[in-house]
């Protein structure tokens, strides 16, 4: 059975890090990374939300069509809103898939922590200014410990989802623990 691997945790844990090393120890499965895909519409960076809600329909179609061809797909995105989540879920049932949730966390101190030392933005993460400014705009530190407890709220309702402990440094052993809790 195909899988939808769900990689959830707040920003700057190592989501899209993780992604793109899984998908390249793994030919065929798909990454799709949104905040990725909001750079390839225009003006996504004067209205990063508003990119996001044009591409999340179309990152929901994808997904579908990828896992219908039998292949797996890694989605690296926080969500922490049941109704966006099931979302996602829908898009895998109705594909015939199975979703695998993995939540990557660390403390709410540590996650806040490596957000402000997230490395600078390169080609491939332009949009780490953008998620900079939105936390900045919507409070900051205590905009990211709110995301921790919701994340942390929503995982208490995913009783398949499973923690990965995410060690700030250590993204082999936590690339490790994510493959041992995928087999």
């Amino acid at each position: 059975m195909t899988r939808l691997i769900h990689l959830n945790g707040p920003p700057g844990i190592g989501k899209s890090t993780l992604a793109r090393r899984y998908v390249d120890e793994h030919p065929g499965v798909l990454n799709c990374d949104i905040d990725v895909l909001r750079t390839l519409i225009g003006g996504w960076a004067d209205d990063f939300a508003g990119a996001g809600a044009l591409v999340r329909p179309a990152a929901l179609a994808m997904i579908e069509a990828y896992l219908r061809s039998g292949h797996d797909v890694v989605l690296p995105q926080m969500l922490v809103n049941p109704d966006e989540l099931a979302r996602f879920e829908a898009c895998a049932a109705r594909a015939g898939a199975e979703l695998v949730e993995r939540f990557l966390m660390d403390d709410v101190q540590g996650s806040v922590a490596r957000f402000g030392r997230r490395g600078g933005s390169g080609p491939s993460d332009a949009w780490h200014d953008q998620v900079r400014a939105i936390v900045a705009a919507q409070g900051g530190d205590e905009v990211l410990e709110r995301y921790h407890a919701g994340l942390h709220r929503l995982l208490a309702t995913r009783p398949d989802a499973r923690v990965v402990v995410s060690v700030e440094g250590a993204v082999d052993a936590t690339y490790e623990e994510l493959l041992a809790s995928l087999a």
